[in-house]
């Protein structure tokens, strides 16, 4: 019993120092909850994460919005915004398939994205991203400096996108992501995956959460 109130305090202890990183934009405290009026089109696809940090809060069901699309708009010291590919050739959540492999660095993942579609389409930009854990919800911010590439998928084909986060090396003391939402480039329907991120529990580690462009990597 004693462990488990520890750990509780050390939950919320976490959760405020997270907190307190929303000024910059990266932990969404203020956005709307659940989209029940628009309900997913297959079991594994969602709305648009929600990006909500309030400590504490249990993620929604299934229909959970957040950050916003995943789109081609890149920092203000970055390059200027690269053109979308056309509506119809974009690469829809529907007809994707999402995984998660290693990077080539500790603080980094790779998350996959495969075309499971019947036909070719095309992505551009930088995807959307939110962790989720017992400590709230962080978006990832974007990666500057970085060009955002189009990239064409056949049926089969695939390309990735890097997350990188400062990893937590303190021996558990940090927060603990277990999930993540993905919005694919210029979509506005995301996709929740199992994704196991441990950060330190310090109020700059949400700012260094950030994702580069889809196919940056290759």
């Amino acid at each position: 019993m004693r462990l488990r109130k520890t750990s509780a305090v050390i939950a919320a202890g976490v959760a405020a120092a997270l907190s307190l990183a929303a000024c910059d934009g990266r932990v969404d405290s203020g956005a709307s909850g659940a989209a029940a009026s628009a309900p997913p089109s297959t079991p594994e696809s969602e709305g648009a994460p929600s990006g909500s940090a309030a400590p504490g809060a249990t993620p929604g069901p299934d229909a959970t919005e957040g950050s916003g699309r995943g789109d081609t708009q890149a920092s203000a010291s970055a390059s200027p915004p690269a053109p979308r590919p056309p509506s119809g050739d974009t690469c829809r959540t529907a007809d994707l398939s999402f995984s998660s492999s290693g990077g080539m660095a500790e603080g980094e993942v790779l998350i996959n994205l495969r075309n499971s579609g019947s036909t070719a389409c095309s992505m551009r930009g930088f995807p959307g991203l939110d962790l989720k854990g017992e400590a709230g919800t962080v978006s990832a911010g974007r990666s500057s400096g970085r060009s955002a590439p189009t990239v064409r998928l056949a049926p089969g084909e695939g390309t990735n996108f890097s997350l990188h986060f400062p990893p937590d090396t303190g021996g558990g003391s940090g927060a603990v992501f277990t999930s993540a939402l993905v919005t694919p480039p210029n979509e506005t329907r995301s996709h929740r995956m199992s994704l196991s991120v441990g950060v330190p529990a310090d109020p700059a580690s949400a700012a260094r959460i950030t994702v580069d462009p889809v196919g940056s990597g290759k």
